[in-house]
């Protein structure tokens, strides 16, 4: 099975760059100090817009990850290590998207609801799967290359 792309990037790529835009976009709201949202809530540019990209981005991060490992050529070990996290990737990015859902259907966010869930331990700990995730992969693809 070849990975999945939109546009050219991977799978895996697509995700994380929905996931870190619509995080960075969510600092920007949250540093706003809005009480409701705006009126102007329909478009590319609103926050609920973002927060839709961003439930994209978690619900397809584990199959994106999968993919982007499969071509790494891993010895058991690694292999082994590989399904073990993608485990708690998973786990992770269900406990974020259960709360951004929860914050989807709040009838106006301000910016102290997209502080709060910033701030919260289910989407900081997919961010740091993330980072983690992006530069074993790096390695990984560079070692497979070398």
């Amino acid at each position: 099975m070849s990975e999945q792309t939109v546009g050219s990037n991977t799978l895996l790529e697509d995700c994380i760059e929905k996931i870190e835009s619509a995080y960075e976009y969510m600092l920007a709201y949250a540093a706003q100090g809005r009480k409701n949202e705006p009126a102007e809530t329909e478009g590319a540019d609103s926050i609920r817009a973002f927060l839709e990209s961003l439930v994209w981005g978690i619900s397809n991060i584990a199959t994106g990850f999968e993919e982007s490992t499969k071509t790494l050529g891993l010895n058991e070990t690694s292999a082994q290590e590989v399904e073990n996290f993608k485990n708690i990737l998973k786990r992770d990015a269900e406990s974020a998207q259960a709360v951004v859902a929860l914050v989807l259907n709040v009838p106006s966010l301000s910016s102290q609801v997209i502080d709060n869930l910033n701030a919260s331990t289910h989407v900081r700990s997919l961010l740091t799967d993330i980072f983690v995730m992006d530069e074993v992969l790096k390695i990984h693809q560079q070692h497979s290359a070398g």
